[in-house]
């Protein structure tokens, strides 16, 4: 199995099947190996822990926490076991509950008061939960968290689905998630990231022939992609070899956002870049970046001859939605060159959906995304493969839904994530950046669906460099200096 190979719950529950009816694992024997394996992750993770609380559910993930208890036990470890509700009557967790009472081990109720623990293990709902956690199991989940002690969720955080990232309602707050067979896809994007923690998969030791016959639904986008597709340059390289960025933008009192996306082409290598903006910004581009050829644009008739001169375009940083940003949008689009659509190239696009140039990628964050698809932010949280999909087969263009755990999707269908970037990317211009990114990789020859996967891996990884000074006050503009880096090899960590 591909390590960085994302899979749908469904398909998941797919290889279970296969493993136990096609190749005779059973049930209990896998929930022996994924407890055993959590247990292993528990002791390297925490060595000096020696006190444990194990919540369990009434399913199968309650299994693995009853059987990691008894582990634990067996081990010299204190383990104290919370049920939130009793085992079905039969099968593999009403076993693992009769084996842990065997072995001498006490299943305690919820009750007001939480025992202090030195790791608490989250083994209340596995993949099948889709909605918010109710009851016994809800009072569970808030006092974990409210204890501060460092929490393992086995397979996924209880509360969170599986499938979409999405969390409905309450969710653990995991240092740690190990699942268990193969690496679920919604684990990797949306509000997952703020309840998974570090993620660890264990396949269980399931045979690789259970795993060929499926295609994932998705990947993780990979360290390594720059060397893969941005070679060293050749000795004799000049400028007309690396591309023509067209960057355009910056209606009144937005100058700074096509700024920033055009130096962020140059620093990723683009060869020449423009800037075609209002006449109010043009002195101040100059002066603080005069590498950036900088005009002076009015209306649709004074952009032609630089469009002319570009072979990529940056549109929407700054753009505005009035008439002069309206009709460059119109005349950008009618040049029929690839281009990066942000901002407010694509709340106009959202308004007209007309035809855009092949080799395009659209850029859009949530609220952006839910525009272009004619419904609400929270849509889309609910399940950001389903919109990111609905978008790039719209608008036949890969598209790329930022956020935390940002999608790059093709029209086909295929997804890579990010698993780079924190949270103090949140902040203005990082957008725009991104678009700047983007662009100067498609200037440099790259496909639209290579540079959209590289550019975003780059500004992901960049973000992350500039977060070692601390995440809260990042600027945009900080990401240049590790984009360059990155972009001329430097190690992603």
């Amino acid at each position: 199995m591909e390590t960085n190979a994302l899979y749908t719950v469904a398909q998941v529950r797919a290889f279970d099947r296969a493993a136990i009816e096609d190749h005779g694992i059973a049930g209990y024997e896998l929930m022996q190996r994924a407890a055993s394996a959590a247990f292993r992750y528990l002791c390297a993770r925490w060595p000096q822990a020696r006190r444990v609380v194990v919540l369990c559910g009434s399913g199968n993930n309650g299994g693995d926490g009853y059987v990691l208890a008894r582990l634990a036990r067996e081990a010299g470890f204190s383990v104290l076991v919370i049920a939130a509700e009793a085992p079905r009557e039969s099968g593999d967790a009403a076993r693992a509950c009769a084996d842990w009472s065997a072995a001498g081990g006490k299943t305690n109720p919820v009750s007001a008061s939480f025992p202090e623990a030195d790791v608490i293990v989250d083994a209340l709902f596995g993949t099948g939960l889709r909605r918010p956690p109710e009851g016994a199991a809800l009072k569970l989940v808030e006092q974990a968290n409210a204890t501060g002690f460092p929490v393992l969720a086995l397979d996924v955080p209880s509360g969170v689905d599986a499938d979409t990232g999405f969390v409905p309602g309450i969710a653990i707050r995991a240092q740690a998630t190990i699942t268990f067979v193969a690496r679920k896809r919604g684990l990797h994007t949306g509000s997952a990231n703020a309840h998974c923690g570090n993620i660890l998969c264990d396949d269980l030791g399931i045979p690789a022939v259970v795993f060929a016959g499926i295609r994932p639904d998705a990947h993780l986008l990979v360290a390594d992609a720059v060397a893969a597709f941005l070679p060293a340059r050749a000795r004799d390289a000049h400028k007309g070899n690396f591309g023509h960025v067209l960057a355009i933008g910056g209606d009144s009192s937005m100058g700074g956002a096509i700024r920033l996306a055009g130096e962020a082409a140059l620093r990723v290598g683009a060869g020449l870049v423009s800037i075609a903006t209002r006449a109010e910004h043009i002195a101040s581009i100059n002066a603080s970046r005069p590498e950036l050829m900088a005009s002076a644009v009015d209306g649709p008739q004074e952009l032609e001859p630089v469009l002319e001169r570009a072979i990529v375009i940056a549109l929407g940083p700054g753009l505005g939605q009035r008439a002069w940003g309206h009709a460059l949008w119109h005349a950008a689009i009618a040049a029929g060159k690839p281009m990066v659509l942000d901002a407010d190239a694509l709340n106009l696009l959202a308004r007209d959906a007309i035809a855009l140039p092949s080799g395009s990628v659209l850029t859009p964050h949530p609220g952006e995304a839910a525009r272009l698809l004619g419904c609400n932010t929270l849509d889309i949280a609910r399940d950001r493969f389903v919109a990111v999909r609905a978008i790039a087969r719209r608008h036949k263009t890969v598209t790329v839904l930022k956020g935390a755990g940002t999608l790059v999707a093709t029209p086909e269908g295929e997804i890579a994530i990010c698993p780079w970037g924190n949270p103090g990317m949140a902040s203005g211009g990082m957008g725009d950046v991104l678009t700047g990114v983007i662009a100067g990789l498609l200037a440099q020859g790259l496909d639209a669906r290579s540079a959209a996967g590289v550019g975003v891996a780059l500004h992901a990884q960049a973000g992350d460099r500039a977060a070692r000074q601390g995440e809260a006050g990042m600027l945009a503009s900080d990401l240049f200096a590790p984009l360059r880096a990155l972009r001329n090899g430097a190690p992603a960590a």
